[in-house]
């Protein structure tokens, strides 16, 4: 009788034998799993990786725990009850992720997995809740607004380009910098598809497209016409005349966002959200929403788009359509 496949025990079994090599042959592989991190992580996550296993080793000292792998489940169960009601519940999973990454590049095994912490986690969530932040939305009728109230002088003409490409492409901030002027692919109707290179969610670079009205395509191409740019170079960049041209960083969307809207609590992520919103208003179903934003499942979509489902929900009609009928008392 064939024996089911146990991925973890097999995990285990590879770590024990790992920990029987010699001391010299274990620091090679250490010292490779270093190097092809690096190839293999963004600079962002490894970044993001050393500052929070730095963190967690300085606390584990002034806790009176060995921050060396492999570190007491125990230590990591503290750790994720001194988190609990301070940083929210999916930055304390992105802090286990990097402690079980600790680990296994230095092939321990992984303290994360045990129950111990899983109960830990749970604890916290049950406590403190594991509801996430959402942008607030940002939807077409606004953005309408304020791309109206522009003139066109240089840097009006590069904040229209800036809102356009946000709120009819839903694509991030860190996907707008990346676009560079031969992304912008011209379609019969005078629409525009974008191509996305590379995002968040598609990290080896399979590529995905983006959509651009016609409008926002003639207000693209006004910017790419005035700014002189080039094939290769950056489809939104500063806007001075004599500055050097090169991708913006992705914070100085949002600060156009905020800008041009006059609000304060918005980012580019709210056109995201704001997109979603407008799409359910109208009926859209959740397979087309999850193509032009990109998403791999359901789970985002469905949560931006929550508190319309809601007032589109069945409980909602029943009442509007009931409600209607009913006669008030004289």
């Amino acid at each position: 009788m064939a024996r089911e496949f146990d991925r973890e025990a097999e995990r285990m079994a590879t770590v024990v034998k790992l920990a029987d090599i010699p001391k010299n042959h274990r620091d090679e592989l250490i010292r490779e799993y270093r190097v092809r991190s690096e190839a293999a992580f963004a600079p962002t996550t490894l970044r993001n990786f050393r500052q929070i296993t730095h963190n967690f080793q300085v606390w584990c000292r002034e806790n009176g725990f060995d921050p060396d792998p492999p570190v007491d489940p125990r230590a990591v169960a503290e750790y994720v009850d001194s988190l609990g009601g301070k940083v929210r519940c999916t930055t304390i999973e992105t802090r286990l992720w990097a402690i079980s990454e600790m680990h296994r590049a230095a092939f321990q095994p992984t303290p994360c997995r045990l129950r111990l912490v899983e109960l830990a986690l749970k604890g916290v969530k049950r406590k403190y809740g594991a509801w996430v932040r959402q942008a607030p939305p940002l939807c077409k009728a606004e953005v309408y607004k304020a791309i109206d109230k522009l003139g066109s002088s240089r840097l009006e003409t590069r904040d229209k380009a800036v809102l356009w490409i946000a709120t009819d492409s839903w694509c991030r901030a860190s996907e707008i910098i990346a676009l560079r002027v031969r992304d912008l692919m011209r379609q019969d109707d005078g629409s525009s598809l974008l191509f996305i290179a590379r995002s968040k969610t598609d990290q080896f670079g399979h590529g995905a497209y983006a959509y651009l009205s016609e409008a926002g395509t003639q207000a693209v191409l006004d910017w790419i016409e005035l700014a002189k740019l080039k094939n290769d170079d950056p489809l939104v960049t500063k806007h001075q005349a004599n500055a050097q041209v090169g991708p913006m960083d992705a914070a100085t969307i949002s600060r156009i966002i905020k800008r041009c809207t006059g609000r304060k609590d918005v980012s580019a992520h709210s056109m995201r959200v704001g997109g979603v919103h407008d799409a359910f208003r109208i009926g859209c179903d959740l397979s087309s929403i999850m193509v032009a934003g990109r998403w791999s499942s359901p789970e985002m979509p469905a949560r931006y788009g929550r508190r319309i489902l809601a007032s589109n929900s069945a409980a909602a009609r029943v009442s509007q359509v009931l409600g209607a009928k009913r006669q008030p008392k004289a």
